[in-house]
Formats: structure tokens, C-alpha cells, sequence
């Protein structure tokens, strides 16, 4: 039977396969990632492939299109059912894989689904996701076969791999909340052995998110909470996006840990152990944490945002710990580098419960600054990366101080100023940092300056936010 298909313009991203369920994506389009991702394991020698589910209510259909196709393909699907996305990574990595696909719409809104992918142990992305869909439309895949599928639960044996590495002292108040995600079900495994009291919020998986929608790092998805621990006397909060590869940290006073704060509290542990390590952070994190990390004993490395960019670049320098302000946490130190909201958890837990120090006066300590939440700008796919590159040619050519490793990230004596080209959405993203209200209003009067020449009108309604 021959084979063809085109895959909506938008949905091909990044980091992943991604779209709307019933317009830009659907069964057809999971069968036909199957067959071509199965052919590309298959010619590279492999044959089995692992495949999960999280708790939307198009992931059955679409996980089942998809294990249609790879098994069309001749390839040996192993199903470990509905979970986080990190458990599938686990499944991977520990397990004899050639390949893993989770299906997931990550935190999107309950409308939206995607694929997420690994070839071998490593990211499959940018390119590799473009040439998926050219094979698509040009019918390239292996000759049909019969594959088989084995279903296997890994839960018991993710959850007893997370809690070797629970090195907490004292016992905690942590209120979490799942998000009605993905992570349910493992989480009641895990809170069942891990020491501390543990109240959970929203706890049961629930694909249309009745609670509120799963991103942590948008603050009134906290609003819950934040309440749930100041109502409790909490030491501290926990909440994870609809697959559970983000995480966000509320305080014992209420106060929102972004990723770059909470990563401070991470690399200052891990640098005891690895002295002089290199620890990663993408380009839209702030000063503080770098500046941090250094005073550490670490050597901080600012890259490209995007967990398989992350990823990749934490293999080659063999960092032990890299984040982004999105929440993806990758631990590298004693765990397989991969972004697992569960393990860091574990993790930054095990700090919290050894520290002398409450998060909220941790959380104080930090050298106070003032920044801009993430902004976004609509701006046509076509035009974004045009944008970007022409705000850069004019700063340079000004002599400005530009980093351009992710969109262009600008330093002056009042602060910085960051301009990227969404890589999943047809927007363009910002940010701003300055030790003042005056510094961050230059800041962002240059910002303003620069998109205006490049004909876009911003709005910059968006509140500032102290951190």
C-alpha cells in the first residue's frame, strides 16, 4: 500500500510535533509519524520504540494511530500507558529502546496535543522534525511489516529510581499541586514513600484541566497554590505542568520561585560535589543566576532556550545541571539529563529539608531586581527571525553589548534586554532586568525603539514583576 502525507504547516515545531486536535491535527497525522519515525529507527538499526500517553482526552486516539504506523513499519512498540512525559524518558533510558514517542500536549490549552520524540538516548528536533514531514509527503518509509506491541507499566520502578536520590534531613509541609496532569497517578505513588506531609491539589488526571490550566510559570495558575500553603503553614509549594517536565516552587510566604531562582538554591548544591562544573541556563534567565553560579565556584554557561537544545548542549560539556525560566530542570548529577519536573522535586526538596534557611528567606537573600514578565508580540512566522536579525545589525552597528547565542540579549549599565523569535508560536518574546524602576524603563523605552524601526508597535501593559 503506498504511502503519502502533508502535515498542517504549523504543526511541525522545534521541539516537537504540535497542534489543535481536529484542525491541524488528528489520527492521520499521528499514523503517518509513526511509519516515517519507525522507518528512521529502523534504518538506523533499531527496531523498538517506546511510546506514552498523558491525560488529555485526544491521547488515546492519537497514541493509537501513532502504534498503528510504527508497527506498520515493522517496529516493536513498547507501551507504557498514561504518565508524565519523564517516565517515558526513564523507559528509555533504562529500558532496551531504539526510539521513544510520547504523546503530549505539554502545557497547552486542553485543545491542543503533540509528539515529543528521542532517537537512541538523544532529542529528536530542528531539523530531524523537518525531514519527518518532507518523508511524509514524499511517501519515504520501509517497505510495510508487522510490528508487535508489549505493554508495560514502569511506574514502580520510575518512583523507586526517584527516591534513591531523596537525601532530605528533616521532614517538610509541601502542599502540591498537579494540575489535573499527567503526573497523578505516580505522584500518589511517590508521596506514599516520601518522607514529609504531603497535601495534594487537583491530584487526579483530568485531560480538560477543570482546576486551571497546567503552567507553572504563569502566575495566576498558582493563585491555588499559594493559598493551599499559606492556609497550611507550608514549607513549601510544588506545582507541575500537564506532563510534568516543568516545575514551579511557591515559598512558605507565598512568593513565586521563577526557574532561575530556584536554580540558584539547585547549583549551589550540586557545585559542592562538582567543584568548578559548568552549570547551563537559556538566554532569557537572569544576571542573578549567573552571577550566582560564579560566586558558587561554577562556571555558568547562558544557551539556546528549549529543552532538546538544552539537552544537547548539556552531552557535550557534561554539565550536571542546566534550567530554563520555563521550568525544565535537567539533572545531569546522578540522573540521565533529562528535563523531569518529579526529580527535581526530589531534588530541590532535599535542599530545602538540609538548609537552615526557609525558602521564603532564601528567597530574600537574593540581590533584588526588577524585570518584565515574559513579554510576546505577534509577528508572522515569516517575518519573526527577520526581526531579530535586523534589531541585532543596527545594535551592533551602534557598538551595544550583544550576546546573539538565543535572538539578541542586550547588556548595558541599567541592565539587560532580550529578543527571540518564538521557535513553537508566531510571536516574538522579551524580556527585560534592571536593579531600578528608571533602569527598566530605559530598558524597555530601547526595546520599544528597536521593534519600532523594524515597523511592530508594542504593548508593554504587562505588569513588571520584582524577583
Amino acid at each position: 500500500m503506498s504511502f503519502a502525507h502533508q502535515f498542517h504547516a504549523t504543526s511541525l515545531r522545534e521541539y516537537d510535533i504540535r497542534g489543535i486536535v481536529g484542525e491541524s491535527l488528528g489520527p492521520a497525522d499521528a499514523f503517518a509519524i509513526g511509519r516515517v519515525f519507525a522507518s528512521i529507527v529502523i534504518e538506523a538499526g533499531g527496531r523498538k520504540i517506546a511510546v506514552g500517553r498523558d491525560g488529555r482526552l485526544s491521547s488515546p486516539m492519537l497514541e493509537k494511530a501513532l502504534i498503528e504506523g510504527l508497527t506498520a513499519s515493522g517496529a516493536d512498540v513498547v507501551a507504557v500507558g498514561e504518565g508524565p512525559t519523564p517516565m517515558l524518558y526513564y523507559a528509555a533510558f533504562t529500558g532496551p529502546t531504539d526510539g521513544a514517542v510520547m504523546v503530549t500536549g505539554s502545557h497547552n490549552p486542553a485543545n491542543y496535543n503533540g509528539f515529543k520524540m528521542m532517537l537512541g538516548k538523544k532529542p529528536f528536533f530542528g531539523k530531524q522534525i523537518l525531514d519527518l514531514g518532507t518523508r511524509a509527503a514524499a511517501g519515504q518509509v520501509v517497505p510495510e511489516g508487522k510490528g508487535s506491541v508489549t505493554h508495560k507499566d514502569v511506574s514502580e520502578a520510575y518512583v523507586a529510581r526517584l527516591l534513591e536520590d531523596w537525601d532530605g534531613a528533616k521532614s517538610l509541609k509541601i502542599v502540591w499541586d498537579n494540575g489535573n496532569g499527567a503526573a497523578g497517578d505516580v505522584l500518589t505513588k511517590l508521596l506514599a514513600k516520601l518522607p514529609g506531609k504531603h497535601t495534594v491539589l487537583n491530584g487526579k488526571i483530568d485531560g480538560t484541566f477543570p482546576a486551571h490550566h497546567p503552567d507553572p510559570t504563569v502566575a495566576k495558575n498558582l493563585e491555588q497554590l499559594i493559598a493551599a500553603v499559606q492556609k497550611q503553614g507550608a514549607d513549601v509549594g510544588v506545582a507541575f505542568d500537564g506532563d510534568a517536565d516543568r516545575i514551579g516552587i511557591v515559598d512558605n510566604a507565598g512568593h513565586i520561585l521563577f526557574g532561575d531562582q530556584f536554580l540558584i538554591l539547585m547549583a549551589r548544591d550540586v557545585l559542592r560535589e562538582h567543584p568548578g562544573a559548568t552549570i547551563i541556563a537559556d538566554v532569557k534567565a537572569s544576571q542573578i543566576l549567573f552571577d550566582e553560579i560564579a560566586k558558587a565556584g561554577g562556571k555558568p554557561l547562558m544557551w539556546k532556550t528549549g529543552h532538546s537544545l538544552i539537552k544537547s548542549k548539556m552531552a557535550e560539556t557534561n554539565a550536571p545541571l542546566a534550567g530554563e525560566m520555563s521550568g525544565h530542570i535537567f539533572y545531569n548529577d546522578k540522573w540521565y539529563g533529562f528535563d523531569d519536573a518529579l526529580y527535581a522535586a526530589v531534588r530541590v526538596l532535599g535542599v530545602i529539608a538540609r538548609s537552615s534557611q526557609t525558602v521564603a528567606e532564601f528567597y530574600d537573600s537574593l540581590p533584588h531586581v526588577v524585570n518584565t514578565p515574559e513579554l510576546r508580540f505577534d509577528c508572522t512566522e515569516a517575518r519573526k527571525f527577520e526581526v531579530v536579525k535586523e534589531v541585532a545589525e543596527r545594535l551592533k552597528a551602534s557598538g551595544e553589548t550583544v550576546s546573539d547565542t538565543d535572538g539578541v540579549r542586550v547588556t548595558t549599565a541599567d541592565g539587560w534586554w532580550l529578543l527571540r523569535a518564538s521557535n513553537t508560536q508566531a510571536v516574538l518574546v522579551a524580556r527585560a532586568e534592571s536593579k531600578s524602576e528608571a533602569g527598566l524603563s530605559k530598558l524597555k523605552s530601547a526595546l520599544a525603539a528597536q521593534l519600532a524601526a523594524s515597523g511592530l508597535a508594542p504593548d508593554f501593559s504587562a505588569t513588571n514583576a520584582g524577583h
